[in-house]
């Protein structure tokens, strides 16, 4: 099975494809004017040479608009508590709100022409989900995944041009997930440290780092094998980051999440990572295994045999 995360993709799809949404009558004109809250997630695989699309999100919408004869500014908040695979676009629950005061008619306004724009929107980001972000995706036949590019042979007079079919235009890598957990006979703070401390990641690494452990800090490890950032840091619970090794097709980077759970005695290290490119799968999972899970064991073991 092929999987690819859409999360990322879909958030900035649906900015793209609900903000700016505009509607107009005699009365008045509203518009949605931001994205405020979008939770979630998105994926897609391939099963049996089936796409099967995965969706779950909570948005939160801003509209504001303007009476027409007045000139009074009102506005307010569209909520979509619910839009997945369960439920068909049209059912999907859609609303609308507004701050208190005057103004009713341009609440009207957007609980019928806003509801139903808000709606097309949706369904627009579903028909992208299955067509624009699948472009590429591989799907798995028994034998080797087939190629990235139908390559295309036109001969004119002595010249051979290979040209790329239309597919190639951005392809997209097919990924997998990995799920790994292990256990480590520390305290969470001293493992959270452990990836954390740039004296510590040397030590396990046995190689020159660079990291700053913020949101938004980069860090290189293993000689600038594995570079990445921080996207997210909950000390000693959680540490969410991009992540790539030099091998990967550039600028294409893993998310990985690594939750620290505490243990009678021990820490249990559970992993995600996502978006692996599918012929690294394998590296990838000896890359965590090996050079990272051993070695901060046997640097452990070393700590404790000193202390």
């Amino acid at each position: 099975m092929t999987e690819r995360d859409a999360t990322v993709w879909s958030k900035g799809k649906l900015r793209e494809l609900l903000v700016g949404i505009a509607m107009e009558n005699e009365t008045g004109r509203c518009e949605i004017s931001e994205l405020k809250q979008v939770e979630g997630e998105a994926s897609c695989s391939s099963r049996k040479g089936k796409l099967i699309f995965f969706y779950e999100w909570n948005i939160k919408l801003a509209w504001k608009g303007t009476i027409k004869e007045s000139g009074a500014k009102h506005k307010g908040l569209v909520e979509i508590p619910s839009l997945s695979e369960e439920n068909e676009v049209d059912d999907t629950e859609v609303n609308v709100s507004k701050k208190k005061g005057d103004g009713d008619t341009l609440k009207d306004l957007m609980k019928t022409t806003g509801t139903a724009k808000v709606r097309a929107a949706l369904a627009e980001y579903l028909k992208a989900l299955k067509t624009e972000f699948t472009t590429g995706m591989i799907l798995p036949t028994k034998a080797v995944a087939t190629q990235d590019l139908t390559v295309e042979r036109k001969v004119t007079g002595n010249t051979l041009q290979v040209q790329a079919s239309p597919v190639a235009l951005g392809v997209r890598i097919p990924t997998v997930a990995l799920h790994l957990t292990e256990l480590f006979d520390t305290t969470v703070e001293q493992l959270y440290s452990i990836f954390t401390v740039k004296d510590l990641v040397q030590k396990f690494s046995k190689s020159p780092a660079v990291l700053e452990a913020e949101k938004g800090g980069k860090f290189q490890m293993f000689d600038g094998n594995i570079t990445g950032e921080y996207v997210e840091l909950l000390t000693n619970r959680k540490i969410i980051m991009k992540w790539r090794c030099r091998s990967w097709p550039e600028e294409h980077y893993a998310t990985v999440a690594l939750n620290f759970v505490p243990a009678p005695g021990q820490t249990e290290l559970q992993l995600d990572c996502k978006g692996v490119p599918v012929c690294k799968e394998e590296n990838t999972k000896l890359c965590w295994q090996k050079q990272h899970f051993e070695e901060i064991k046997g640097l452990l073991q070393l700590t404790t045999q000193n202390a």
